[in-house]
């Protein structure tokens, strides 16, 4: 992989998109930029009382990761967000053409344990199961790998690194 990827670390809550990414970025030497600081304030609130967001919710979140990965073409960078439905990831690579994904996967019963033991975040565990249910996994024709969450941090973040150095290089 000569030029940098922009790579967006997506999966439902729990996978772990916020240790990975800034992971895998120091390991790939581009900035990260945390997905959750994108989502206005009313979307926080909302999460935060239980309710999941709705398309409608997720649009300006989505253009402002968008524009942020638009920005980092041809010098790479990697990027937390959840990009659940490929509608989504469709927003993202419209504003983005380059953008590849890393689907952080897992079981989810590793998952909700997981998010039960996190401190200080918005999400709760008891939205897991409308994340599950939103979730389309990355298709054959999207530029992306899917990676396995079990092992440690270190252990995820090379296979996603391996992963990354086995895709063609970045549209520009």
């Amino acid at each position: 992989m000569n030029t940098p990827h922009v790579v967006v670390v997506m999966g439902v809550a729990g996978t772990g998109k916020t240790t990975i990414g800034p992971l895998l970025a120091a390991r790939l030497g581009v900035p990260y930029a945390e997905g959750d600081d994108f989502h206005p304030p009313a979307n926080i609130a909302k999460m935060s009382a239980g309710t999941p967001l709705t398309d409608a919710d997720r649009g300006p979140w989505l253009d402002a990761i968008g524009d942020w990965a638009r920005g980092r073409a041809g010098l790479g960078g990697v990027v937390s967000c959840s990009a659940l439905k490929r509608s989504y990831r469709d927003r993202l690579r419209a504003a983005a053409p380059g953008v590849v994904f890393v689907h952080l996967t897992g079981d989810r019963a590793l998952i909700e344990d997981r998010m039960s033991h996190r401190k200080g975040h918005f999400m709760p565990t008891a939205l897991l199961d409308s994340q599950f249910a939103t979730l389309q996994p990355l298709q054959a024709d999207e530029a992306g790998a899917g990676v396995d969450v079990s092992g440690s941090p270190e252990e995820i973040t090379e296979r996603a690194a391996a992963a990354l150095d086995s895709l063609p290089e970045p549209i520009q």
